[in-house]
């Protein structure tokens, strides 16, 4: 492919570059003090790396053409979620971009000129090189097309900036690599590892056990004392780092939905418009006014539109008129203009001519004219799309393989399914000037031609203003401290968005909360967010009630999260005490279990590797306790996550040898590699000062 197709086609990748590492933290700097805003840092400045400022003019294009990537990926136009996912997407090629480039002076990585060559020319090209000049058959690069693209750099400025980025992504990526590998060299997997894993999956286990569940003791009946609180907390303080500041808020939400009386207006006016479409004579023209959903005027497959009118629409003949018919939340009505068998896919050549380039849209169409004379008098279409065609597709003489119905351009579609197996064709579209070769047709299943409305079902606007008064008026009655109490005495229900982050795209019950993230990470705790917000079908009403800062939290933090575990953890004193005593005098298992009203469980062939118990749950310290105890004896209680234990191991079944340690090392330093290089990562951002302010911007 050349590199003026590959730039057309994926600069935008190459301006952000893909960064081959798991980064996958979001940091929020120190920068945001709690209960604080920082609208003190400068206006241009999303963000911060040791110093190095990010700019938002910079940001927001990398932003851009991420959304834009999404949007061609996922399809459909940005929300919310997508808007979010492409800022975080944006934010990591930045810190990747700031930390890596450093870390890679420090170790004194480079590529020197010759390997640049190497990459770009040698006999070691670049991977983008090969995807880009290579021959999708052999995977030989034509290094004369890349010579030629070189040296048409001095009278092409385009192609030189093109080259440009080119070079600074095949640099990119050439550090990469050897920064991965410095990495992956530098972990080591030993022989007794190698074994011990093995084992680990492999050594079987056999054993009886009697539980006693924490449910079986009330919630009620259990009072943790603050010793409780703290000593689970200083047991577990690492599982309460906080990776980023987080905001929760409680709010109420006045829903905007059609009324009865909404419904009924509606209603009439779709009757009146299906009237109106009825005697209209510009078929295509008036359902792309009136429709709220747009459905191309062109031939579709059956299995395109909702199912509760699809069959009945295409058992209709050419002429008819079906609807209005409500369902989902919209009246359909549709016109069949036409019926017919067509191909279910075609498979097809083309030649693309840029118009603007050769003069004009009519020139193109005379010079595919006499393109398709040459080709109708023994010409190779191959040859002369390699030659003139300005498609990506040009490599491979203009193929564009097989395709369904939806995936071409209209104009290209018609003609491609209207056509016969071996026909040339000229049309024009937004891309430019085709030559199309039908090269074959394949199946055949009945189409139809629609002229298609879609009204949805919305409330009025005296429906919304209600809804926005009452909003307004619960604004004004409520302060942070007697929201609930508020919201209680007017019937509101409260809900919760719990611990979002400033980058956060979406809400729980909320289906467009960006602002009112945002406005929450300018407030404080308590306070009131004096807006009131519109989502999709909602009116919200809001107040901050939690900060949660970045790093470990305190105790009193977290108190409340960790109250159903404190109270396993004093449940399982108590439990542990009963199987204690029961097991005093006990010469077995059976005898300990009759003495707590129990029976024994039989479980055979556990692994190490993998601590589930069959029944009950997946139990780390059971199963680790089990392979670290004797055959026939009696175990002291073991506090599992869903009850404690006492246990008995019946035997162990061992593996045959190993056969092949150094297979188990490959195996196993493939994982330990791909690790280290998100840990590696990591720490960079973990040693860094990272002051992230893109809450202001999006």
């Amino acid at each position: 492919m050349g590199l003026m197709t590959f730039l057309r086609n994926r600069a935008g990748f190459i301006l952000v570059g893909a960064i081959g590492f798991a980064i996958v933290a979001f940091l929020v700097g120190d920068a945001i003090n709690v209960g604080k805003p920082f609208w003190a840092a400068s206006q241009k400045v999303v963000g911060t790396v040791d110093g190095e400022e990010i700019s938002i003019d910079e940001f927001g294009t990398k932003v851009d053409q991420n959304l834009q990537q999404f949007k061609q990926q996922y399809g459909g136009s940005a929300n919310p979620q997508m808007t979010a996912m492409a800022v975080d997407n944006a934010w990591n090629g930045e810190l990747a971009s700031i930390l890596l480039s450093k870390e890679y002076k420090r170790l004194g990585l480079d590529i020197s000129g010759d390997e640049l060559f190497d990459l770009i020319q040698g006999k070691k090209p670049s991977p983008l090189i090969v995807q880009y000049f290579g021959n999708p058959q052999t995977g030989q690069v034509d290094r004369a097309a890349v010579i030629n693209s070189l040296k048409q750099q001095s009278t092409n400025p385009q192609l030189k900036q093109q080259w440009d980025l080119l070079q600074t992504e095949i640099e990119k990526q050439a550090l990469q690599q050897k920064y991965t590998n410095l990495i992956k060299n530098s972990v080591y997997v030993t022989s007794l590892e190698a074994n011990d894993e093995y084992q680990n999956r492999n050594k079987l286990a056999n054993f009886n056990y009697v539980s006693l569940d924490y449910a079986s003791i009330p919630d009620a009946s259990v009072k943790p004392t603050d010793a409780d609180y703290s000593d689970y907390y200083n047991e577990n303080k690492k599982k309460f780092e906080n990776p980023a500041e987080t905001r929760s808020f409680e709010y109420v939400s006045f829903s905007v939905n059609p009324t009865k009386e909404d419904s009924a207006a509606i209603k009439i006016q779709v009757e009146k418009l299906a009237s109106d479409f009825k005697a209209s004579k510009s078929d295509s023209l008036f359902s792309a006014i009136n429709s709220d959903v747009k459905v191309p005027y062109a031939y579709i497959t059956k299995g395109k539109l909702d199912p509760k009118i699809d069959s009945a629409v295409f058992a209709l003949p050419a002429g008819s008129f079906y609807g209005p018919v409500f369902s989902g939340n919209s009246y359909k009505l549709v016109k069949v203009i036409d019926t017919r068998m067509s191909p279910d896919s075609v498979k097809a050549s083309h030649i693309l001519l840029d118009a603007t380039k050769m003069g004009g849209v009519d020139k193109a169409e005379k010079f595919a004219d006499s393109l398709k004379t040459l080709v109708q008098n023994g010409g190779s279409f191959s040859a002369l799309a390699k030659m003139y065609s300005v498609d990506g597709s040009k490599d491979k003489g203009g193929e564009l393989g097989t395709f369904a119905r939806g995936q071409m351009v209209p104009e290209f579609e018609t003609a491609a399914f209207n056509g016969q197996t071996g026909d040339l064709k000229v049309v024009r579209s937004q891309f430019g000037v085709h030559l199309i070769k039908i090269e074959n047709q394949i199946g055949s299943s009945k189409v139809a031609k629609l002229a298609y409305i879609e009204k949805n079902l919305a409330p009025s606007s005296k429906t919304k203003d209600q809804a926005y008064k009452k909003a307004s008026g619960f604004l004004s009655a409520v302060k942070g401290d007697n929201f609930n109490a508020e919201a209680k005495k007017l019937g509101y229900t409260v809900a919760v968005a719990d611990r979002l982050t400033g980058s956060q795209g979406y809400a729980p019950g909320l289906d467009n909360p960006r602002q009112l993230i945002r406005d929450a990470f300018g407030a404080e705790k308590g306070d009131m967010l004096t807006e009131v917000y519109q989502m999709d079908n909602a009116f919200v009403v809001a107040h901050l009630t939690d900060i949660k800062p970045k790093g470990i939290l305190p105790l009193e933090a977290v108190k409340k999260d960790i109250e159903p575990m404190v109270l396993n953890a004093v449940k399982a004193k108590m439990l542990s005490e009963k199987l204690e005593k029961a097991a005093q005098g006990a010469s077995n298992l059976n005898q300990v279990a009759q003495k707590v009203g129990k029976t024994v469980t039989p479980v055979q062939n556990i692994v190490f590797a993998n601590p589930i118990v069959p029944g009950a749950a997946q139990e780390n310290k059971l199963i680790g306790s089990v392979f670290g105890s004797p055959v026939g004896k009696v175990s002291k209680p073991v506090d599992g996550e869903r009850a404690v234990y006492v246990f008995t191991v019946n035997g162990f079944t061992n593996p045959a040898p190993i056969g092949n340690t150094y297979k188990q090392k490959e195996t196993m330093l493939q994982g330990i590699a791909q690790r280290s290089l998100g840990a590696a990562f990591q720490a960079l951002q973990d040693k860094s000062d990272i002051k992230d302010n893109r809450v202001k911007f999006y």
